[in-house]
């Protein structure tokens, strides 16, 4: 049995193809409630990456077949010690090394550039819930890893929202949120509120509960919105957004974002939802959330189901989607590695 592994270059047409067959086989074993593995999405980022971060890609191949790949992100602008992993092996190449072989490669590179840690995330299964690979979890533990956050992901069903139900809750957000009045666009940032964008952004990892990760605050300014925009659009992911604005000052002052991908309109993603600390309690955060959800279906009206994932203990954020009809799916644990 001989395992090589050899990088994946943005050129290498071949290589990328037989990765993202890796992908797929292991998306449709492991995840059969997901969209489809993206091509796009996947191809974008192995030529995208996003802004701030050097991505190293490599392919493992088994007796020749390939059997794995390994992404890496290392952030350029902060968090230069870190350094995010996807560690993917073929459902028909398991438990024949070919994942220590890719962690192994992978340490070294990380550790050739300086960096002291590494975080990888495994899915679990929840009581009650789905069946899930156990693999990823056991596979981390024994390189010594420890789980630094438990994220769980929850599911909407659109097709059983109770509309009565969010009109009210709708109606007692407003009445929470006098002087507020929201905006909304689709895909790229209004030039106006970029800069407004980039601060509340910027405060995502310093608002949201991230366990023990060593994870710091990043920098993010005009410029690196405008390139994640691009990265994000590469990737055909399709964005609905609903900000408000503090009428005194002008200000944005919270903003939600939902996006779909290209493989399957029916299928979404919640992403970030963010209110500034010094306009919390006027139901912000449920007014851009309630709102944003119907300006996402007046545009994608076959969205049937929409995933959001959040720390198990940002009690606050759970308990509004979970008033949107969100409910828990599986878990999903960020594992840190000290290299």
């Amino acid at each position: 049995m001989s395992i090589t592994i050899a990088p994946i270059e943005a050129t290498d047409q071949a290589a990328i193809d037989a990765a993202y067959r890796v992908g797929a086989a292991a998306n449709d074993a492991d995840l059969p409630d997901f969209p489809p593995f993206c091509r796009r999405r996947f191809e974008a980022a192995v030529r995208h990456p996003m802004p701030g971060t050097a991505a190293l890609w490599a392919l493992a191949r088994l007796d020749g077949e390939p059997a794995g790949y390994l992404a890496l992100d290392l952030p350029e602008l902060d968090n230069t010690d870190n350094a995010t992993a996807d560690l993917i092996v073929h459902p028909a190449h398991r438990r024949r090394g070919v994942g220590r072989a890719l962690h192994e490669h992978g340490v070294r590179l990380l550790r050739g550039r300086g960096r002291k840690r590494v975080v990888g995330m495994a899915v679990s299964a929840l009581p009650g819930g789905p069946s899930r690979p156990a693999a990823g979890a056991a596979f981390a533990a024994a390189l010594g890893a420890h789980p630094a956050l438990l994220e769980v992901r929850r599911r909407l069903d659109v097709t059983r929202l109770d509309q009565a139900g969010l009109d009210a809750l709708l109606a007692e957000a407003r009445g929470g949120a006098t002087g507020y009045r929201t905006v909304q666009w689709r895909g790229g940032t209004p030039e106006e509120h970029l800069a407004d964008i980039a601060y509340l952004d910027g405060r995502l990892m310093t608002d949201s509960p991230t366990g023990d990760l060593h994870w710091e605050a990043e920098r993010v300014d005009a410029e690196r919105v405008r390139g994640t925009e691009r990265a994000l659009d590469a990737r055909g992911r399709r964005r609905y957004h609903t900000a408000v604005r503090h009428e005194e000052s002008g200000r944005l002052v919270a903003w939600t974002l939902l996006d779909v991908g290209a493989s399957a309109d029916w299928h979404a993603f919640q992403q970030i939802t963010i209110v500034d600390p010094e306009h919390r309690g006027h139901r912000l955060g449920l007014l851009t959330k309630i709102e944003n959800l119907r300006h996402l279906l007046a545009h994608e009206p076959a969205v049937r189901v929409i995933d959001t994932f959040n720390a198990a203990e940002n009690a606050h954020m759970v308990r509004i989607n979970e008033q949107l009809g969100f409910r828990p799916v599986d878990g999903w644990t960020d594992w840190q590695l000290t290299i």
